[in-house]
């Protein structure tokens, strides 16, 4: 953590952030921080924006950056911890789940909806890295969501299903789903689930560039936080395989949707797939310069301008 408070940016003077929480419909009570400009007008119902975080990280992180830099330009944005992770509550510890990661979408719009001064009609949704991927899963069964964006997509189900850019042979599925089905019984034998690896006190040599981009965001004080360990339980890939990748885009439709990814992006393969799979309005912003990293917290480089502009208008 860069900074006391734990979180890894500085509370804009013109911001306020509270601490809030209220439950998903499996009833587990997610934590998030609303965030809202100063000295608005309560009596006037404003548009919302619920934000996911990266998979494995935290409200602290990449979504109270972007829901801090939309509170500035005039919107009621939630930044949550997902079910079982951060300050979120669900019992075991880091599961991972694409149901309940979308739900936990659904959920944010539940509470940005009882608040008097939000439109229900006017509520959107962001999803950074892997969350990209559970706001389009919520956004193509929840047409409360009028609008969605993502930034640095990862599809996590789609990825762990068919391997990387859809490579992964049936053969290659078996022998991943003979290892989870051991892992079990491994877990039940041990009487808690085994994590996948956690991120590490420092960043080690040798390491491959995919990695060594996400551990210079979480390893380091640019991004590091106590409750974004990196690990999920190692059975949680059985949900990903079944799920599998994005399958009813065109149920999005006519609502929009917004990719924004990076130039230089190992991760640019998911927005270009969704762009070219999605049947409604889409737009595809690439950002010169980024890599996938720079858009969790580089408000230099987040098009934020597009954000605005984009749920400015379909949040009318």
């Amino acid at each position: 953590m860069s900074l006391s408070d734990g979180y890894i940016f500085d509370l804009d003077e013109n911001v306020t952030r509270t601490s809030v929480t209220y439950k998903n419909r499996y009833g587990i009570t997610i934590a998030a921080d609303l965030y809202q400009p100063k000295d608005f007008d309560e009596s006037q119902k404003h548009p919302a924006i619920v934000i996911g975080p990266p998979y494995g990280g935290v409200k602290e992180q990449g979504p109270g950056v972007y829901a801090q830099e939309l509170a500035k330009r005039g919107f009621v944005a939630l930044g949550f911890d997902p079910s079982y992770n951060g300050e979120s509550s669900g019992e075991p510890r880091h599961i991972a789940s694409p149901e309940i990661f979308a739900e936990d979408f659904s959920a944010g719009v539940d509470f940005l909806g009882t608040l008097p001064y939000v439109g229900r009609d006017r509520i959107g949704a962001i999803g950074i890295c892997g969350s990209g991927g559970f706001a389009l899963n919520a956004a193509q069964v929840d047409q409360r969501i009028k609008a969605v964006a993502t930034a640095a997509m990862y599809d996590i189900s789609g990825v762990t299903r068919g391997g990387w850019q859809d490579t992964m042979s049936d053969e290659e599925r078996q022998v991943g789903l003979n290892k989870l089905a051991e892992q079990r019984w491994r877990d039940v034998d041990a009487g808690e689930p085994a994590l996948t690896p956690i991120f590490p006190a420092e960043i080690p040599d040798g390491l491959d560039p995919v990695t060594s981009e996400f551990f210079e965001f979480y390893v380091t004080d640019r991004g590091r936080h106590p409750r974004s360990i990196g690990g999920f339980t190692v059975t949680s890939g059985m949900s990903h395989i079944n799920y599998g990748a994005l399958r009813h885009l065109p149920d999005i439709a006519p609502r929009p949707i917004l990719l924004i990814t990076g130039e230089h992006a190992h991760s640019r393969y998911f927005s270009d797939t969704v762009h070219e799979q999605a049947t409604g309005p889409k737009k595809l912003v690439v950002v010169p310069g980024a890599r996938h990293i720079d858009l969790y917290d580089r408000t230099d480089l987040i098009p934020f301008e597009e954000l605005e502009e984009f749920f400015t208008k379909n949040l009318a």
